[in-house]
């Protein structure tokens, strides 16, 4: 009796793991943060839902939003487009990895300009958004693009207002091209713009605005301007060259990058390659290392581990770029940390 008891108890364990592992495995998930990823993760949830039957939350809140929730324990991962620093990733036991690429475009609304005929070198977009240049036709401008006929209008600079990852990488970009710009308006997730200018939430809040406000100038993930079918302008980049943004310019930014250094995120602003689009950047998860549910911590990596092999091909169709290969293995790799 007593050995048929111990096998009834050994049977009820065993029922009992297959119970546990079937619930780590269907773990719901919740992340908030970047709205530049918002929509292929969204797109990724509904694919990997009907493939496992695990569900997956994401709220595009700003990068700074999901950045503060991570590190209160309130989501079980964070979107971020603005990387995120060693020393804070130590202190909080975080895991940072790049997840696709993409980059941030300027964006106009002027009366007669088709997309990509406006030219903009990098000194002339930083004086416009921290407001030395207000009209159309200022002669800056117009050295810039000879034959074109520029209004006389006024210039209304379009921004993020909630703390943004393409914020970051925006202003970051303009402070490399101007002093002026770095020390009026500075470089971060929010930063100082002109009192004139209009704040937007999100990418869709300054995508909105830039549509509806004629005269306008903002800037927005290429993604977002892609499937809003915005009036692009042409930047040049560092070899000398006038870029449309695309998927295969922000490729060329990120081909020689080394994704080996500590978060995985290497500066890929301003790259040399000759076709490279100049405001390039990568898009981050963060993730704790030691999470106190370990069910959820394995199911953020299935999660990223699935969109990394199956997710790809969904990122391209909405106007992001995929990480390397080899860097997609350095990002399984790294997740292999986290428990």
């Amino acid at each position: 009796m007593r050995t048929f008891n111990k096998l009834v108890q050994a049977a009820a364990a065993a029922v009992l793991g297959l119970a546990y592992s079937a619930g780590a495995l269907a773990a719901d998930i919740t992340g908030a943060g970047a709205t530049f990823p918002y929509a292929i993760y969204t797109k990724w949830a509904e694919a990997y839902q009907s493939e496992t039957g695990n569900k997956v939350n994401y709220q595009g809140i700003g990068s700074s939003g999901g950045v503060k929730q991570i590190r209160a324990k309130t989501v079980d991962f964070a979107g971020s487009d603005a990387p995120v620093k060693d020393s804070i990733l130590d202190a909080a036991g975080l895991i940072q990895v790049p997840v696709v690429m993409g980059g941030v475009t300027i964006v106009v609304n002027v009366p007669g300009i088709a997309s990509g005929a406006l030219k903009l070198d990098g000194v002339t977009a930083a004086n416009i958004f921290r407001g030395a240049i207000t009209k159309w036709n200022d002669p800056a401008i117009a050295k810039l693009n000879p034959g074109i006929k520029l209004p006389d209008m006024a210039i209304t600079v379009s921004h993020r207002s909630d703390g943004s990852g393409t914020t970051y990488v925006f202003t970051h970009y303009l402070a490399k091209q101007s002093a002026d710009f770095k020390r009026e308006v500075g470089a971060g997730n929010t930063v100082n713009w002109p009192r004139n200018a209009v704040g937007g939430k999100g990418n869709p809040g300054v995508a909105a605005n830039v549509q509806k406000i004629r005269g306008s100038i903002g800037y927005v993930d290429i993604a977002d301007a892609m499937q809003n079918k915005m009036i692009f302008v042409a930047l040049k980049n560092r070899a000398g060259n006038y870029i449309v943004p695309s998927q295969q310019a922000v490729a060329d930014a990120a081909a020689n990058a080394d994704f080996k250094v500590k978060g995985m995120a290497p500066d890929l602003l301003d790259q040399t390659h000759k076709n490279a689009w100049p405001i390039t950047s990568a898009t981050y998860i963060l993730v704790y290392e030691k999470g106190g549910n370990a069910a959820k911590q394995k199911s953020v990596v299935d999660f990223f581990t699935w969109s990394l092999n199956k997710g790809q091909k969904m990122a391209a169709d909405l106007g992001f770029v995929a990480l390397p290969p080899n860097v997609a293995k350095m990002v399984e790799a790294e997740m292999k940390k986290i428990r």
